[in-house]
């Protein structure tokens, strides 16, 4: 196996020691790290000796300079676990310099931004490969099976409840999280991969509706080629279902499938060493595997409110207590 050096843009945020532990489970070796907080103790769980910045010039510079050494020391990948709004400048840093780029979700905010980035691929020769961790998560791609196998495929639509909710403070709403322009909004900052998932078995959206939507939660139903959805999103501890409450959960996860339940709520823990090992073997999910996902949460961040009539809408609107 030929060693591969990594960088990890973002290195102090909350999702980047799943890409130092899958770095390192891969055999591989993390060099380098930038954030602007140098709250990374973390890093010595992984190295001694990993180069770190909390200014990008000065990290860029050390970048050049490691391409400049040659194929043994340039950094190979660039984990990017930066805020929503800086993926694609990011990215591109990671292409000029010669390195494939593995970016946390959402890939961009704005789907136009594709189009640029695909451009860039095939100018730098280099990849863009994007965690979607729920594709090998092994009950959704049990899932995934089962529905393919049914014998009733393409004569049956399911009906499906999708309901995430994870509690979070005022300190959410006052980071870049909590800025619709820099994360998205809570229907790309936590609902993304769930839509990439739903895409990805049922098929494509034939229409989408939002029911409500503010800084807190977001709610609405989608229609796809094998699936009616109704779906709600929220950071606000006021929805979860009371029978949470009371037990004290901060998170409920569900998904129904034509009343039945989908149990996926373990195995988390290592999805993105999967995602690492599809991609060091290449095999991973890139531009076009993210795009129905982008222009869905785009679309729907961008969409206006309406009522919601019958069975189209999520029934915790109307039970909070």
């Amino acid at each position: 196996m030929n060693l591969k050096n990594f960088a990890v843009i973002g290195a102090a945020g909350y999702i980047a020691p799943r890409h130092m532990r899958a770095i390192q489970d891969s055999g591989h070796r993390l060099i380098s790290a930038l954030d602007i907080s140098d709250s990374v103790g973390v890093l010595d769980s992984y190295s001694y000796d990993v180069a770190f910045f909390t200014e990008f010039e000065r990290f860029d510079r050390y970048a050049e300079k490691l391409k400049r050494k040659g194929e043994e020391e340039r950094l190979h990948y660039v984990s990017i676990c930066s805020p929503n709004y800086l993926h694609d400048a990011h990215i591109r840093f990671a292409l000029r310099i010669g390195a494939d780029a593995i970016c946390e979700k959402p890939l961009v905010l704005n789907p136009w931004n594709l189009d640029a980035l695909a451009e860039m691929e095939e100018e730098y020769g280099r990849k863009i490969y994007n965690i979607l961790q729920l594709r090998v998560h092994p009950a959704i791609v049990a899932l995934k099976k089962q529905i393919e196998n049914s014998p009733h495929r393409g004569n049956k639509k399911h009906n499906i409840d999708l309901t995430y909710i994870t509690s979070r403070g005022n300190w959410f709403f006052h980071s870049w999280k909590g800025e619709v322009q820099k994360s998205g909004g809570v229907v790309t900052n936590i609902g993304i991969h769930f839509f990439d998932m739903l895409m990805w078995i049922f098929g494509q959206v034939r229409h989408h509706e939002v029911h409500c939507a503010d800084g807190k939660r977001m709610s609405g139903y989608l229609e796809l080629e094998n699936a009616n959805v109704r779906w709600l999103l929220s950071v606000d501890s006021q929805d979860l279902p009371a029978p949470a409450r009371a037990e004290g959960h901060s998170t409920y996860r569900s998904i129904t499938i034509d009343g039945e339940e989908i149990e996926f709520s373990g195995g988390f823990a290592d999805l993105h060493t999967l995602v690492y090992r599809e991609i060091l073997a290449g095999r991973g999910f890139g531009i076009e595997d993210a795009r129905p996902s982008i222009n869905l949460v785009h679309q729907l961040r961008n969409s206006v409110p309406s009522k919601g009539l019958g069975d189209h809408r999520h029934p915790l609107l109307d039970s909070r207590t």
